[in-house]
């Protein structure tokens, strides 16, 4: 229970739903308890007259006797068909109290988790499969709610119904009593351990389910290779095999969980037994009467739901265990990219830029990426950052954004350590256009207004406009309203980078981020872009990373990078005069070209 814990605070907000539920069961189970009692006042009265109509037999008395006897006896079963109308009463409140109660907690626990997953930074990402975390948030969650819902409904009422029940057999008879629940130690032993196995095994399936929706979400979300290379029937044995490896960890859950019912059953058929043998006893002892017997069968067999429920609701409480244990390792992860106590907000940046011997280490693989990077760039200069692949480029725009923080140095940003400054106001003026542009399956409108707080279509066909993708976009089925279908499928690669490059420029930010964003489009289409970036937003500071040299557009600084260094350092000019790898560089794309027009 120890992983349950943590959901006493939705108890306590929920404080009024749950009390109501308690007294509704509480309720409910007194008028229960009320019935046998009729039963047994009835009964009584049969047995103690029947001599007596049986003396009357001939006589017309015997006629009113029989008349007087089954009015009565018609008064004790309305009475009884009453008290189970008003505990039906009670039990439909209890299940809208409690079973409510369940819903709304399942509502916020969904709701917190997702929260946490938006807080959390690129590195928990890394190390945790999209399925995986899909499956704490649906599965497991649904597991913890049949646990605050039913588990708990049906735990109270057990208790609640039990101590009633027992309190009454014992004030009939206390031996009749210790003998009808002899069986319930052995009950209770054997609950124990066959709790302790459905742990074990539900924690066993939550993990192994974890495994199919990961590798289910990577074969949807890659079938373009899987189709590409021809493997649809490898990987259909290998979900096959996880799945086979699935229905056989159900299959022994389902074996455990098959001992629960027939055991109870077996425990109560002794209880009834040993009643009404024990019972027979005491009654030709005069210690109690017919209907005490019958009272003890009623009662005995009402126990049997509650005690039946004993198996059903400690599997259920241990499949939720298992599950909040999953949940809570989530909840518990800290996110290492936080705002620190009193971040600044901010409106806007001037956009001056500093590196101080930043150097960088990847927490997720160990991977040392930049090592002793300074620069600094001045409000409104553009600077380009060139280098092989894996040589730090994109490493350098995470850490202006602060999807990581430097392992050693500082970056300082209009002066101020960028860690001063809060998560949201920092990512919200800078205009970051990342390598791998994400559109959701949503229409090009939304996508192209995503970073605004309300999308106006005027300044998105404006900036559309600026990243040359208008013409394109007007040519869809429907302009501006059509769905690009998940991760933007339906558009081609050149189409989704410009998109993305227009998102960042509908924010009109202070400082501009290209990571290697133009790789997909053509001359015409580059030198649109570029020249948007040299006149409308030449007073901001933009940085382009990049495998290729841009002739369009004057760069203020250039840095070339090289297994996280910088290597070479400065203008265009500079840089060609050096003769270095800029200059190689250089050369090698001015030849692709000429190959390219001959």
């Amino acid at each position: 229970m120890k992983y349950l814990f943590y959901l006493n605070k939705y108890f306590v907000k929920y404080k009024w739903l749950f009390l109501a539920g308690i007294l509704f069961v509480i309720f409910q189970n007194y008028f229960r308890i009320l019935q046998p009692r009729m039963i047994r006042h009835a009964l009584d009265l049969v047995v103690e007259n029947i001599s007596l109509y049986r003396m009357y037999d001939g006589f017309e008395a015997q006629k009113e006797l029989y008349a007087a006897l089954a009015g009565i006896l018609l008064f004790f079963g309305l009475t009884v068909l009453i008290l189970a109308m008003v505990m039906g009463v009670f039990m439909y409140f209890m299940r809208q109290t409690i079973i409510v109660m369940s819903r709304l907690i399942e509502y916020d626990l969904r709701n917190e988790i997702f929260a946490h997953y938006e807080k959390l930074d690129l590195a928990f990402y890394k190390k945790n499969n999209t399925g995986d975390l899909m499956a704490r948030i649906t599965e497991d969650v649904s597991k913890v709610r049949m646990y605050l819902g039913p588990a708990i409904m049906y735990g109270i009422n057990l208790v609640g119904l039990f101590a009633m029940v027992i309190y009454a057999m014992l004030s009939v008879s206390p031996e009749l009593t210790f003998y009808a629940l002899l069986p319930l130690p052995f009950l209770s032993i054997s609950i124990y351990y066959v709790s302790n196995l459905i742990n074990k095994k539900s924690t066993a399936i939550q993990g192994q389910l974890s495994l199919l929706n990961s590798v289910s979400q990577e074969v949807y979300s890659g079938i373009r290779v899987i189709k590409s290379y021809v493997q649809e029937v490898p990987m259909g044995r290998y979900f096959a095999s996880e799945s086979e490896n699935y229905k056989g960890k159900t299959m022994e859950l389902a074996r455990v969980q098959a001992l629960f019912h027939p055991l109870m059953l077996l425990l109560i058929g002794m209880s009834t037994i040993i009643t009404i043998y024990v019972g027979g006893l005491q009654v030709i002892k005069g210690n109690i009467t017919p209907g005490n017997i019958a009272e003890f069968v009623i009662y005995v067999n009402m126990l049997t739901w509650p005690v039946t429920a004993i198996g059903w609701v400690a599997s259920i409480v241990q499949q939720a265990a298992a599950s909040q244990k999953r949940i809570n390792e989530f909840l518990e992860t800290e996110p290492s990219i936080k705002n620190q106590e009193n971040a600044l907000n901010v409106q806007e940046f001037e956009g001056k830029i500093s590196f101080h011997n930043v150097r960088f280490v990847y927490p997720d693989t160990g991977i040392k990426a930049l090592n002793n990077i300074s620069f600094d760039l001045k409000p409104g200069e553009k600077m380009a950052i060139i280098g092989r692949t894996g040589s730090g480029k994109t490493t350098i725009a995470d850490l202006l954004v602060r999807m990581y923080d430097v392992s050693a140095g500082k970056i300082l940003l209009d002066g101020q350590d960028i860690r001063s400054y809060s998560l949201a106001s920092l990512r919200q003026r800078i205009g970051y256009v990342p390598q791998d542009g994400f559109l959701f399956s949503d229409t090009v409108e939304t996508n192209l207004g995503f970073g605004t707080q309300e999308v106006d279509r005027a300044a998105v066909e404006r900036h559309a406009k600026y990243a040359a993708v208008y013409q394109e976009i007007m040519g869809l089925s429907n302009g501006f309203e059509t769905i690009v279908g998940e991760r933007g499928v339906t558009l081609s690669g050149g189409q989704k980078q410009r998109i993305s490059i227009a998102r960042a420029f509908i924010k009109e930010p202070d400082i501009i981020i290209m990571d290697d964003c133009l790789s997909a489009v053509d001359a015409t289409t580059e030198q649109t872009i570029l020249g948007y970036l040299g006149t409308a937003l030449a007073a901001k500071t933009a940085i382009i990373i990049t495998h290729r040299i841009y002739a369009l557009l004057q760069f203020d600084k250039i840095i070339v990078l090289d297994e996280g260094r910088i290597i070479e350092a400065g203008t265009h000019e500079e840089l060609v005069r050096q003769k270095g790898f800029y200059f190689d560089m250089l050369e090698k794309q001015k030849s692709e070209v000429k190959e390219i027009k001959s």
